[in-house]
């Protein structure tokens, strides 16, 4: 059943566990999160963001991951991810999703504000939720987690939440997007403060490569969404190694990847504490 952030995220926060977003820029990758999703009745939130559009068309996948949620046996968030556009950002709303992350985090600080505020005005008449962003959360590849300066603080979640009217809070407590160079070292203290401050869900981006001890701390704390991209890449080219290993046909490497795939994010889901919450 399609749903929105604050149907799988206010349960999550109040359970203590933690809903992960899985993008799926393709239908091997769809089916994969929406099976792992049904066999272990977890709420799950899919979809895609601005930096992928080169690898899966908004307007080519977007029927499928929308159609694939109002079948679905549990509840599924279509979330586009880390919309850095308004274009981009309205047109998935048009097309139907039904939550949306405006990041104008890189912008200057009333920009970041005024901008998302606007999104969550027209977003809300669509029926959608908004997440934002403040502070900034690194780039695994630049190795710039680990900027502590850079890191949000309470009072400005507090300000932009108040703000903005965002349903959820994606917060920089030194966590990366991609691969990790080296082990990243989250910041559970400052999560704390946050938690203590503002009543929003929040977000931890960046969650391909933490452990396991990693997710339940922050989730133990406060976070109620967990973003996953990077891992279930790397269960697909695990996948595609396997098959030219064994010499498989396209279509039976294909099945492959889908299972690993699967298999990835019921791994994730059953760490997150999401499983058996649908």
């Amino acid at each position: 059943m399609l749903a929105n952030l604050n149907d799988v995220l206010k349960p999550a926060q109040a359970g203590k566990y933690a809903v992960g977003l899985f993008n799926t820029t393709d239908s091997d990758m769809l089916e994969a999160a929406i099976g792992a999703a049904e066999e272990l009745r977890a709420p799950i939130i899919i979809g895609t963001a601005e930096v992928l559009l080169p690898y899966g068309e908004l307007k080519l996948i977007a029927p499928g991951l929308v159609a694939a949620a109002k079948r679905a046996s549990v509840p599924v968030v279509v979330h586009y991810d880390h919309g850095l556009t308004f274009e981009c950002t309205m047109e998935a709303l048009k097309l139907g999703f039904s939550s949306v992350m405006f990041d104008a985090s890189a912008k200057p600080h009333d920009q970041n504000l005024a901008e998302t505020a606007e999104v969550v005005r027209i977003a809300h008449a669509f029926g959608a939720t908004v997440e934002g962003e403040i502070g900034h959360v690194g780039e695994a590849a630049k190795g710039d987690e680990s900027l502590a300066d850079m890191y949000t603080t309470p009072e400005e979640a507090d300000e932009f939440i108040r703000a903005t009217g965002v349903d959820a809070l994606a917060v920089a407590i030194g966590s990366a997007h991609g691969v990790y160079k080296k082990k990243p070292m989250l910041n559970v203290k400052r999560l704390m403060e946050i938690r203590a401050k503002v009543d929003a869900p929040l977000v931890l981006h960046g969650g391909s490569g933490l452990s396991d001890d990693d997710f339940r701390n922050t989730i133990r704390e406060g976070i109620a969404k967990v973003n996953v991209f990077t891992d279930l890449c790397l269960a697909g080219d695990a996948a595609m190694a396997e098959g030219l290993e064994k010499k498989l046909g396209y279509l039976e490497t294909r099945n492959l990847r889908v299972a690993k795939i699967k298999e990835a994010v019921m791994t994730k889901m059953k760490v997150f504490g999401c499983a058996g919450k649908a």
